[in-house]
């Protein structure tokens, strides 16, 4: 998961209040069901010693939520009287989940919000493309005001005309065919003028069979790596948006467990045996990934975290950390917080805190699951230098 869209968490001191709970609307008692939540997880904070403004401030932003008849759910995180951060998240928890903490809770991000894969989608037929950017909460059109669509020249007919049996036959295909091989090349190049100012990570290629597939075999050679392609979903009417939406949901899932599996053997590569890499083992300095506590905070420090891997179920991420008003202000011991320069050193989860220097270092995070084999006491991390010689 790329951290970026919780910067605004960095700029206030805390305490903090963070609340996931289900806001969906689906049901008949839904007005009760969500009066019940909003209650319990009243009651959660009240018994952490939430004060008085910042949950006044929770519960008149969840009461103004808008209507949702699907499952859905929200991650709130407000101090000082303010909700700072509201995010949808695509899996409700079952319950809800709150802390009154020194720094924000974000570790159940991790498991709630999943991978933010955004996808660069073309809709292509024959005669052009719609071109538009969606994440897992939203559609949006590129470039509406500057022909954000493709559109090659529509010649009579397109096979929806007679065309005469004579000489003139062979003529008139090979002009059809010559206008849409120039269409293609349209078509590819705005896919690539899209993609440049998109901030996408997936490219999604919808539509007519053959007519996607030579736009895919246009594009640019690193499109070309990332471009999937969808059955249906084109831009006649009657295409099915539902099924072109559970396809791309396919794909980020199957996007998302490759990029964990990559960064699992990378992590692995980097961590070695004992004594390699300059390491002689999980908790001593690290070589290209870090493993356990000691190792992985130090990296923070020093800025060389490249994507923190965490696994909620080990028994290392809630171990409390002390920290100061700065991200990079964490240590093991009180006293080696005081030595960094923080006067009042406050204890923070090590999940959080970690989380909490990830973002400001531009890293991602990534989440290992109960079932895989992750790192020693479930923090890792991959590094983006090394100070040991390979």
């Amino acid at each position: 998961m790329e951290l970026a869209f919780l910067s605004p968490l960095l700029d206030r001191p805390g305490p903090w209040a963070s609340v996931y709970l289900e806001t969906s609307r689906n049901t008949e008692d839904a007005a009760k069901q969500q009066e019940l939540r909003e209650r319990a997880a009243g009651e959660q904070l009240a018994a952490q010693g939430v004060d008085s403004a910042t949950w006044a401030a929770l519960r008149a932003h969840l009461a103004a939520e808008p209507v949702s008849r699907a499952p859905a759910g929200r991650a709130l995180f407000a101090t000082g009287g303010e909700v700072v951060l509201d995010l949808p998240l695509e899996t409700p928890p079952p319950a809800p989940e709150t802390a009154w903490t020194a720094l924000p809770h974000l570790s159940p991000l991790l498991r709630l919000r999943g991978e933010e894969y955004s996808c660069l989608v073309a809709y292509i037929d024959r005669t052009g493309a719609d071109i538009e950017v969606r994440d897992a909460q939203s559609r949006k059109p590129i470039g509406q005001a500057e022909g954000g669509q493709a559109e090659g020249r529509q010649w009579q007919g397109r096979g929806h005309r007679s065309v005469p049996a004579d000489r003139y036959e062979w003529h008139y295909q090979h002009k059809v065919h010559d206008t849409w091989e120039r269409t293609a090349v349209i078509i590819a190049d705005e896919i690539a003028r899209c993609w440049r100012d998109s901030g996408a990570r997936m490219l999604v290629l919808a539509g007519d069979p053959r007519e996607r597939r030579a736009v895919h075999e246009l594009l640019p050679q690193p499109l070309r790596q990332v471009a999937v392609e969808v059955e249906g979903a084109g831009r006649a009417a009657g295409s099915s948006p539902e099924r072109l939406d559970r396809q791309i949901a396919q794909v980020r899932e199957d996007r998302a467990r490759a990029h964990l599996d990559e960064a699992l053997e990378q992590f692995r590569a980097g961590r070695g045996r004992p004594g390699e890499h300059g390491s002689l083992g999980p908790d001593t300095g690290p070589g290209e990934a870090a493993e356990g506590i000691p190792a992985v905070v130090d990296a923070a420090r020093r800025h060389q975290v490249a994507t923190l891997l965490v696994q909620e179920s080990a028994g290392d991420v809630e171990r409390p950390l002390w920290v100061g008003p700065e991200p990079d202000q964490l240590a093991v011991r009180r006293a080696e917080a005081q030595t960094l320069g923080v006067a009042a050193p406050e204890q923070a989860r090590a999940d959080d805190a970690l989380l909490r220097s990830a973002i400001a270092a531009g890293a991602e995070a990534l989440l290992v699951p109960d079932e895989v084999a992750g790192p020693a006491g479930g923090l890792g991390a991959i590094l983006r230098w090394s100070d040991h010689p390979a």
